[in-house]
C-alpha cells in the first residue's frame, strides 16, 4: 500500500510543507474518529480534479463503515458533489439527507483543510476530510458521547479556519500516547474543569484526588495533588490550564499520568482546552527497567573491553620476554585477536542498542593490523572502500576476528619482506555481504592455501559461525585474492 506522502506527492499540486501538514492531521486522525465515533478519510485533489483518499481512520468505540481500506481510491459519486464544495467554498459542507452506503445509512461532513504554513504564506485550502456517521446504529447519547461530539465539531471548525492541526505541538510519542477513550477532560477559558470521562476521573482517584473534577480548577487540583518535594515539569502549568498543545507526566502516590493539552480556538479566541490523560504507570515502570537493562549490558561490555584489553597487555609482555621467536609470535597473533574482539565490545558499550557500525569497528581493527603485523622491512598500505553497514554483534565479532586474521595473513606472508598494498572491498545486498581482500604480493606458492591456525580460524568463524563461505585466488608471484560470502537473511530490516 502506498503511503500519504506518495499518494499525495503523485498528484503533483502540493509542497512538501502541505504534506507535513497533512500527516500531522493524519497523526490525530484516530482522536477525531473515536471523538466522533465515525470513520475518517483525507482527500486530496488529482490532477484531473477529481479526489483521492490518501488517509483513513477507524473509530475503536463504534461500528466501522469501511471495513475494505479506501485509501488510494478515489471519492465515490455520492460524495464528489459534497466534497468538492467544501474543496472550492473553503467551508464545511454537511450532507442534507441520510446517505446510504452498502444498505447503511450515514451522514457525511466534509471539511476543508486549511494550511497556515506561515504569516508570509496566505492560507490555502489544500484538501478535505470526511467524517462518515453510522446512522444505523444510532442510540439516545449520553453525556460523555455529546461532550465528544462537541469536541470533535471544535476541532472539525479548527480544521475549516487553519487553526488545526497546531504546528507547535510535538508529535506524538511511539507509545504511551492518550487517547480520547483513555480518558478526556474539557476545560474552560480559565481552565475549570466543565466535563471529566469516567477514566480521567478514576486517573486522577488514583494519585489521591477523591472528589469530582468538574467545577474545579485543573491546575489548582493539580498542584494539591502534586508532592511537595517533587520537581515539576516546567510545561505542566500551560498543560494544566490548556494554553499550548504540549504534554507532559504527573507522578503522585506511585501513579504516573500522561497529559496532552489540544487548545480550543474559535478564529484565533482561546474558548476552552481538551485534556486527554492516561494512566502510563506500568508503562513508564518497563521503560525504566529497559533503560537499566540497557545501561547494564553497555557496562557489561565495558568490562569486558577493559579485560580483554588487560589480557592483550599481558601476552604482550609475554611475548616480549620469550626467546623463542616462534613462541613470541604466537603471542603477538593471541594479542591481535583479543584486541579485535575488544574493538567490538567498546563499540557495543558506546552504543544504546546491540548493533554495530561495522565500518567504524574495521576502520579501527584495520589500524590495529596494519601496525601490528608489519615486519620490520615490509611497507604495508591498506585502503578500504565499499559499505560493510550496521550488523549484529553477533556478527560483528566473528566477522571482525576473521578480518583481521585475513589482513594480517595478507601483511605478513603475501607483503613479507617488500613494498605493497592490500585493499579490502566490502559489498552488501539485502541478501548478503561480499569482501574482498586482495594484495600484489608473493601469491599462493604452487597455488596451495595454508594449513595454519590463521587458516583454520577463519574457516571456523566464516563457514561454522557465520554461516558463509570463503574462497582463496591466487599465483606465485601475482598476489592473492581473498573473497567471503556471508549470507545476511537473518538480520532484521
Amino acid at each position: 500500500m502506498s503511503t500519504l506522502s506518495d499518494l499525495v506527492h503523485a498528484q503533483g499540486c502540493l509542497t512538501d510543507s502541505d504534506v507535513e501538514w497533512l500527516h500531522r492531521l493524519a497523526g490525530d486522525g484516530q482522536l477525531l474518529a473515536d471523538l466522533a465515533s465515525a470513520d475518517i478519510v483525507v482527500w486530496v485533489r488529482t490532477e484531473d480534479a477529481s479526489f483521492i483518499a490518501v488517509a483513513h481512520t477507524r473509530p475503536s468505540g463504534a461500528a466501522t463503515l469501511f471495513y475494505r481500506d479506501i485509501v488510494g481510491e478515489r471519492v465515490r459519486p455520492q460524495w464528489r458533489t459534497q466534497v468538492q464544495g467544501a474543496f472550492e467554498s473553503g467551508e464545511i459542507v454537511d450532507s442534507s439527507s441520510p446517505d446510504w452506503f452498502e444498505e447503511t445509512p450515514t451522514r457525511v461532513r466534509a471539511v476543508p483543510i486549511l494550511a497556515n504554513r506561515s504569516k508570509n504564506d496566505p492560507m490555502r485550502v489544500i484538501g478535505v476530510v470526511t467524517r462518515h456517521t453510522n446512522l444505523g446504529e444510532a442510540r439516545t447519547p449520553s453525556r460523555q458521547q455529546i461532550t465528544f461530539d462537541e469536541c470533535a465539531n471544535d476541532l472539525f471548525r479548527m480544521i475549516a479556519s487553519g487553526e488545526f492541526p497546531d504546528l507547535a505541538a510535538p508529535t506524538s510519542p511511539r507509545r504511551g500516547a492518550p487517547r480520547a477513550s483513555d480518558g478526556l477532560i474539557r476545560i474552560d477559558v480559565d481552565g475549570v474543569t466543565t466535563f471529566a470521562s469516567p477514566n480521567a476521573l478514576s486517573a486522577f482517584n488514583r494519585m489521591g484526588f477523591d472528589d469530582e473534577l468538574e467545577g474545579e480548577s485543573l491546575a489548582e487540583v493539580t498542584t494539591r495533588i502534586l508532592p511537595v518535594t517533587r520537581q515539576v515539569d516546567e510545561s505542566l502549568p500551560v498543560v494544566v490550564t490548556g494554553r499550548a498543545p504540549w504534554r507532559t507526566d504527573i507522578e503522585a502516590r506511585g501513579v504516573t499520568v500522561s497529559l496532552r493539552a489540544i487548545p480550543l480556538r474559535d478564529h484565533g479566541t482561546r474558548i476552552g482546552a481538551i485534556v486527554l490523560c492516561r494512566d502510563v504507570t506500568e508503562l513508564r515502570h518497563q521503560e525504566q527497567e529497559l533503560i537499566t537493562k540497557d545501561a547494564t549490558i553497555r557496562e557489561i561490555h565495558h568490562r569486558v573491553k577493559n579485560n580483554l584489553q588487560t589480557v592483550a597487555s599481558l601476552l604482550r609482555i609475554q611475548a616480549r620476554r620469550t626467546h623463542s621467536e616462534e613462541a613470541r609470535e604466537a603471542l603477538t597473533q593471541a594479542m591481535r585477536r583479543v584486541d579485535s574482539i575488544a574493538v567490538v565490545h567498546d563499540t557495543l558499550a558506546q552504543g544504546l542498542t546491540q548493533q554495530v557500525d561495522f565500518d567504524e569497528v574495521f576502520d579501527r581493527v584495520l589500524k590495529l593490523v596494519a601496525e601490528v603485523a608489519a615486519a620490520p622491512n615490509t611497507r604495508a598500505r591498506t585502503k578500504s572502500t565499499g559499505h560493510f553497514g550496521v550488523l549484529p554483534s553477533e556478527y560483528a565479532t566473528p566477522l571482525a576476528l576473521a578480518l583481521t586474521e585475513v589482513v594480517t595473513n595478507a601483511v605478513e606472508h603475501g607483503l613479507a619482506g617488500q613494498e605493497g598494498f592490500v585493499t579490502i572491498d566490502a559489498t552488501r545486498t539485502d541478501e548478503n555481504l561480499r569482501v574482498t581482500v586482495a594484495d600484489n604480493g608473493h601469491g599462493l606458492p604452487e597455488g596451495r592455501i595454508g594449513q595454519g591456525l590463521g587458516t583454520q580460524i577463519i574457516r571456523t568463524l566464516i563457514q561454522g559461525e557465520l554461516g558463509g563461505t570463503i574462497e582463496w585466488k591466487g599465483t606465485d608471484g601475482e598476489g592473492t585474492e581473498v573473497t567471503i560470502d556471508i549470507p545476511l537473511r537473518w538480520i532484521k530490516k
